[in-house]
């Protein structure tokens, strides 16, 4: 270890614990399928094209399916996602969720303090003895008047180191170390609680990555001495080339899975990623305009849905990113009214569940699964066989209304700017402009930046072309804006330098940066 001192982190990094976090670095390090990633980009760059695997096709048209589901995993209607923040923690807890999706991935700076501090959270959170008094005296605790949500904790990607943990002298994958110190603390103590070591998996990019975990699973629980498919996990679908494998992940972790969840902002920001030196048919228009009913995301969603029924496996809808004010009545309705319409789309579609960002919408979800759903956990029932998806409409980006405007061009450069600063301060989750962001978000404003400075984009509404020159002009005036609001003394103490280097590296640099997070990583503790 290479980290400084966490409190309480001793109780965490323990020996036993660090060693079998290290045998599953030396089995399962992830370097043979993070290469397969670049060739497969390298391929999508030459054709232009994706489609179902020929070579998996007996996996679509056999029958199997999914195990079924522990008892306080059938009832997801409402989740809410958050940091493992402590107070944070207390709140989601308390919300009212049927679920809390416990975020060690995009709603958190990987800083040392926040890996190891988050799992003391989680650790406490479980036992239910987490309690958190502010600088200010206010107390919080667990509610005592119902239940609480089931946690599902998710891990880092595939593609995150964790450099403060060597073993054999290389850095530990993010997702290892996160999976393994929460499985080795807390595995024994949620069965005896009556639940179970659940997970949510980010970023995956093809069956063989969801094989990978399996892998990991069955290590682990040997292990341990559970027995197989004690683990549950939910796989994210946020990348366009696992939106063509969605059969084949439930496949892979068929003894193990839960569920696959839109995950639709990293689905943009990879459809942007793998398809950005391909021509106008694949550029969005301004960021904030692509919704949920545009054809492709409308193809994506449908087919999660008809997967996952066809496979008795649980669709969970995703984030809408609003967020309630409890000072402006005005803005609060707005959000409410495009949070509901959100979720009623989702349920009528079949979802079985949704994501909320803030305790104040778990009733509005509620509401509306409650309204579809009546007295039964979940949608299974409906397979939505009438639903036929094909590779063209999948990618049929070009279809997106919308136009790419110098107003969507500044929107992304200042929420760039203005979360960029905040996670290398240690915050991963940020509302800026009335909108929950975190890195998935971040990284549609910085892909579409560069994608159409690359493209040569003219903006709709002043006729110019965007160009780095012009994306300078708008970030000068964003930091002075920035400036003005917070006054020059926060913003002098912040690390707003860093953050244009780091901007400029991700939205204008020749090279695509695969994450944000990568060079990001760097410039933190």
């Amino acid at each position: 270890m290479t980290g400084d001192p966490v409190e309480r982190g001793d109780e965490i990094l323990t020996p036993e614990a660090l060693e079998f976090v290290a045998d599953l670095q030396r089995r399962f390090g992830a370097g043979e399928l993070l290469a397969r990633r670049t060739a497969r980009r390298a391929e999508i760059a030459r054709t232009g094209r994706l489609d179902f695997l020929p070579e998996t096709r007996e996996i679509r048209e056999a029958q199997w399916s999914v195990a079924p589901a522990p008892a306080d995993l059938r009832d997801r209607r409402v989740e809410i996602t958050g940091p493992t923040e402590r107070k944070m923690t207390i709140n989601a807890l308390n919300s009212g969720a049927k679920v809390w999706l416990a975020d060690l991935e995009d709603a958190n700076t990987p800083h040392w303090e926040n890996v190891v501090a988050g799992q003391v959270n989680l650790y406490d959170a479980i036992r239910r003895t987490i309690t958190y008094t502010s600088p200010q005296g206010k107390e919080y605790r667990l509610r005592e008047d119902g239940p609480l949500p089931t946690i599902v904790m998710r891990p880092r990607g595939w593609h995150l180191d964790e450099r403060h943990i060597l073993v054999d002298g290389e850095p530990a994958a993010g997702a290892l170390v996160d999976f393994g110190l929460y499985f080795f603390h807390n595995a024994r103590e949620l069965l005896a609680r009556g639940s179970g070591p659940y997970f949510y998996l980010p970023k995956l990019e093809s069956h063989l990555e969801a094989r990978l975990w399996n892998e990991v699973f069955v290590h682990a629980q040997e292990r341990l001495g559970l027995p197989r498919g004690t683990i549950r996990a939910t796989v994210l679908i946020e990348t366009i080339t696992a939106a063509f494998e969605m059969e084949e992940i439930l496949y892979e972790l068929r003894e193990h899975a839960s569920g696959l969840n839109a995950g639709r902002w990293d689905y943009l920001f990879s459809v942007i990623k793998n398809f950005r030196d391909r021509g106008p048919d694949f550029i969005l228009p301004d960021r904030n305009a692509v919704t949920m009913t545009a054809p492709f995301m409308r193809a994506y969603t449908e087919l999660l849905v008809r997967t996952c029924h066809k496979r008795g496996a649980f669709a969970l809808g995703g984030m809408a990113a609003f967020i309630p004010s409890r000072k402006d009545p005005e803005v609060n309705e707005v959000a409410l009214a495009k949070v509901r319409q959100d979720k009623e789309r989702e349920a009528g579609d079949g979802f079985d569940g949704s994501w909320v960002a803030h305790p104040d919408l778990v009733p509005v979800c509620q509401e509306v699964f409650d309204r579809v759903l009546g007295d039964k956990p979940n949608q299974l029932d409906r397979t939505r066989d009438d639903v036929q998806v094909t590779a063209e409409q999948l990618l049929d980006v070009k279809s997106t209304p919308g136009e790419a405007t110098e107003a969507g061009l500044r929107n992304n450069v200042s929420v760039a700017l203005r979360y960029l600063e905040a996670w290398l301060r240690g915050h991963g989750a940020v509302a800026i402009f009335n909108l929950m962001e975190d890195a998935a978000t971040a990284e549609i404003s910085r892909s579409q930046i560069w994608q159409w400075v690359h493209n040569g984009v003219r903006l709709a509404d002043t006729g110019a072309v965007v160009t780095p020159e012009l994306v300078h002009r708008i970030e000068d005036e964003e930091l002075a804006r920035i400036r003005a609001e917070i006054g020059a003394k926060a913003f002098d103490g912040g690390r707003f330098k860093e953050t244009r280097q780091l901007f400029e590296r991700v939205a204008l640099a020749d090279d695509f940066v695969d994450f944000l997070t990568l060079p990001a990583y760097d410039l933190i503790a």
